[in-house]
């Protein structure tokens, strides 16, 4: 057996595995778990970090001022050192269109150990603690540049209380508008789904953790337990590591795909996406050589050997080279289909999620050399160079945040 056909063989025989064997990750049914309505709504504050948004909280925040929501709910928004207005932005939106209560602030420059985002919501939720007549019992944590339907916070809070779920995380539908999100967005959250099955997640007794930072419902007990967000202070990809510290003080949590939240953020281009990729992925290799090879590595393997192996059997007279790499990129498009349809988008996309993964190989070497030259993790003006991953982290968080 030559080289190119046991290479692909082996490719193929990792896709059936994935197909089959890996939490039928490529799924796209998992979305809030049954629920009735609770007896006794708790009071909730939705915690909004915000920096430099003034620009898309006209489309975000009147959803959440909004909410038709039956027990007490009021709104905090975190003004990270905004130099665009967002603040007055946000005060003026609240003037107009009324709705729950709003509360403005900010918290200055992070403090040393502490990344920007994470530091917006330790100043956010102790404010939200006692800006009410009473503690809140839950906490929505929601980025700047996601709008919710009206009735979203009801039904978290529904799914949370009728599954005694200590966290509840949506990964909010992204924006495919342009033609670089068709090619990429997509692909961005089934990957996320690869590396982290929500079926997996959602188990009772799960070892795996995994949240979508756009919208995040927390139990403040749950909080207080797991002692966040100072626990994770340091995390560049703060929501994973927020979902692992929870799980690992004994909460059970809950990942799936929303259908009424969304993000208004746009990604018209090459660069947006690629920034948006690379200042986080490096994070999750923990900044090693070693796991960036076998990562380069995998993807090869998996996503790049199928269509090169069919070629090249083809041409080269290896049918058995040519069968197994056309199988196997028969099924990793095939796996592609649900999220495409998902996202409303062709499924003509489907045999290209090779190109898109050579991408993501390339924003991920990307964001190797970046930590290397000293440039680290970069967002909104701000870098973390040599910030360490937090167990629990992934490569990819799953919302692109706002801060």
């Amino acid at each position: 057996m030559s080289l190119v056909t046991a290479t692909a063989a082996l490719s193929l025989t990792t896709w059936l595995w994935l197909l089959l064997a890996h939490g039928l990750f490529w799924r796209t049914d998992i979305r809030l778990p049954p629920r009735t309505a609770p007896t006794h709504w708790p009071s909730v504050a939705i915690v909004v970090p915000a920096r430099d948004e003034a620009e898309v909280l006209p489309a975000s925040l009147p959803s959440l001022l909004a909410q038709d929501y039956p027990g007490e709910a009021y709104v905090v928004l975190v003004d990270d050192g905004s130099t665009d207005g967002t603040a007055d932005t946000a005060q003026d939106l609240a003037g107009r269109l009324g709705g729950l209560p709003l509360t403005v602030t900010s918290p200055g420059d992070p403090a040393p150990g502490w990344t920007g985002k994470l530091w917006a919501l330790r100043h956010g939720i102790a404010l939200a603690r006692t800006a009410g007549p009473a503690e809140p019992e839950f906490l929505l944590l929601t980025d700047a540049d996601i709008a919710h339907e009206p009735d979203s916070l009801r039904e978290l809070v529904a799914a949370a209380c009728s599954a005694d779920l200590d966290l509840v995380s949506q990964m909010a539908r992204l924006r495919v508008t342009t033609g670089w999100e068709r090619l990429l967005v997509p692909a961005f959250v089934y990957f996320f789904a690869q590396l982290y099955p929500f079926r997996w997640i959602n188990r009772p007794g799960a070892r795996t953790a995994a949240a979508a930072g756009g919208c995040v419902l927390l139990r403040t007990r749950a909080a207080v337990r797991a002692g966040v967000p100072d626990s994770i202070r340091q995390a560049v990809i703060d929501d994973v590591s927020l979902a692992g510290a929870v799980q690992r003080s004994g909460g059970r949590i809950w990942l799936g795909l929303a259908d009424r939240v969304d993000s208004v953020r746009p990604y018209p281009g090459l660069g947006e996406l690629w920034r948006m990729v690379s200042r986080s992925a490096y994070t999750q290799l923990r900044h090693s050589l070693p796991l960036l090879a076998g990562t380069v590595a995998g993807l090869t393997l998996v996503y790049l050997v199928p269509p090169l192996a069919l070629v090249v059997g083809a041409a080269g007279g290896r049918p058995a080279a040519a069968w197994a790499g056309g199988l196997a990129w028969l099924v990793m498009a095939g796996t592609y289909v649900p999220m495409l349809r998902y996202y409303r988008q062709p499924v003509w996309l489907a045999p290209l999620l090779p190109l898109t993964a050579f991408l993501y190989l390339l924003m991920t070497v990307d964001s190797a050399m970046q930590h290397h030259r000293g440039r680290g993790a970069a967002w909104k003006g701000r870098t973390y160079a040599r910030t360490r991953a937090t167990p629990g982290t992934s490569s990819q968080s799953g919302e692109p945040d706002g801060v």
